[in-house]
């Protein structure tokens, strides 16, 4: 989820939603007012540094990459072993009995715009075995046109796949899971936010990657229990909110490296060529 949560009132086009009328805009904007004071940032933006080998005893390790926005980075996990990448890694070495060599480019706060710079980081002789994309959230806060995301997701993508690397997307989470955004501002980034979702997951899978509808697989938790789910600023997932959304990536990253060949409810694998 973004780490700025709250130009939501732009980023939807809340205004013109309603009618452009001034009550309205008023409404909307105290609400978002309200939604920052509450949310805060009392995580700061440094998560844990989760990248190195994990479950090095079992050998010839596979490399994870990590790429995207904080949810990718694990901001909201106390330690390392609880960030996305950490669980997912841990998730990975358990199925496969091989060490998993995680590596996190991804970056707090980052648009789809941003995976590029991401990207540009790496070692020219970097081959990751599978890359894990989670992004979205801050285009929608910020009201980045939907074409103009899926194109530098499907950008992003294409690189990846280029350094030979599977590619595994987890789509826009669903924002109308965050409680303390009012309605109906909550609401209208709802829908903002499976928009871009649907976008993504036909981007990703023409693309040639493996697309994870986080909405709809892992959503629902972060609805009915968002005390355990979410972290101490009440936006980002908590160490069993990322220990979810792992569990969530996980069936189709196996997927992606071929040691799975079901693809469960909410996971899309890539279009035939």
């Amino acid at each position: 989820m973004p780490s700025r949560p709250l130009t939501l009132l732009a980023a939807t086009g809340a205004a013109g939603v309603l009618g452009g009328a001034y009550g309205a805009r008023g409404l909307l904007a105290r609400q978002a007012a309200t939604a920052r004071r509450l949310i805060g940032k009392p995580l700061g933006e440094s998560p844990p540094d989760a990248d190195r080998i994990w479950r090095s005893s079992y050998g010839d390790p596979l490399d994870l990459l990590l790429v995207g926005d904080s949810i990718a980075a694990g901001l909201g996990a106390e330690r390392r072993k609880d960030t996305l990448g950490g669980r997912l890694a841990k998730g990975l070495a358990k199925r496969t009995h091989r060490a998993v060599r995680l590596r996190t480019v991804a970056v707090v706060g980052s648009e789809s715009s941003m995976l590029a710079a991401q990207l540009a980081t790496l070692p020219d002789g970097y081959r990751p075995d599978v890359a894990v994309v989670v992004v979205g959230g801050n285009d929608v806060t910020h009201r980045v046109p939907v074409a103009v995301s899926v194109r530098h997701l499907e950008d992003a993508v294409r690189r990846l796949r280029e350094r030979g690397a599977e590619v595994v997307v987890g789509t826009c989470p669903d924002l109308g899971a965050l409680r303390p955004v009012p309605q109906p501002l909550r609401a209208l980034g709802s829908r903002a936010s499976r928009q871009l979702a649907t976008a993504q997951a036909a981007a990703a899978v023409r693309t040639g990657a493996h697309a994870v509808s986080l909405a709809r697989v892992v959503g629902p938790f972060f609805i009915t229990n968002p005390d355990e789910m979410f972290s101490l600023d009440r936006f980002h997932p908590s160490a069993l909110g990322y220990r979810r959304t792992a569990a969530a990536l996980l069936p189709s990253v196996l997927t992606a490296l071929g040691l799975h060949d079901r693809v469960p409810f909410g996971h899309h694998a890539p279009t035939p060529p």
